[in-house]
């Protein structure tokens, strides 16, 4: 049996505030950026950077969750699959673009107040979180 696979992971930044639009079926979608920066030195010891950047598209529940709790410049993981999408604009002039359509996000690093600073909730921190985690360590079963 011969079989594809089609699978990214990205870990980035938000490069801009989500943006959410329905379907004429009313299904939601969230469009996004993530930026990835990698890192080097050559020979001579001369440093670089490069970023890449994602386009994000998510469908459904996972879109209405990106838009509400993610914000621009917020660390995420992004796990989706590769999709080459093609049209032809007013003047028939042909474009495509490449995105991600992602399955999956994580949020990561620091965590923030839930959307967008509604008063009157309040999002736990890393530090709250951690301590609950050594003391389950500490069990030999």
């Amino acid at each position: 049996m011969s079989r594809g696979l089609n699978k990214v992971m990205i870990i980035g930044h938000l490069g801009r505030d989500p943006e959410m639009r329905y379907t004429p079926s009313g299904r939601p979608v969230t469009t996004f950026t993530v930026a990835t920066s990698r890192s080097w030195k050559t020979a001579d010891g001369e440093h670089h950077t490069e970023t890449e950047w994602f386009n994000i598209v998510t469908w459904g529940n996972l879109a209405e969750i990106c838009k509400q709790y993610l914000t621009k410049g917020q660390q995420v993981y992004i796990e989706g699959r590769l999709q080459t999408r093609r049209w032809e604009d007013k003047e028939g002039v042909k474009h495509s673009t490449v995105e991600v359509v992602a399955s999956e996000m994580m949020m990561l690093g620091e965590r923030r107040e839930a959307n967008h600073g509604r008063s009157g909730e309040e999002v736990g921190t890393d530090e709250e979180i951690e301590p609950q985690a050594k003391e389950e360590d500490e069990f030999p079963f």
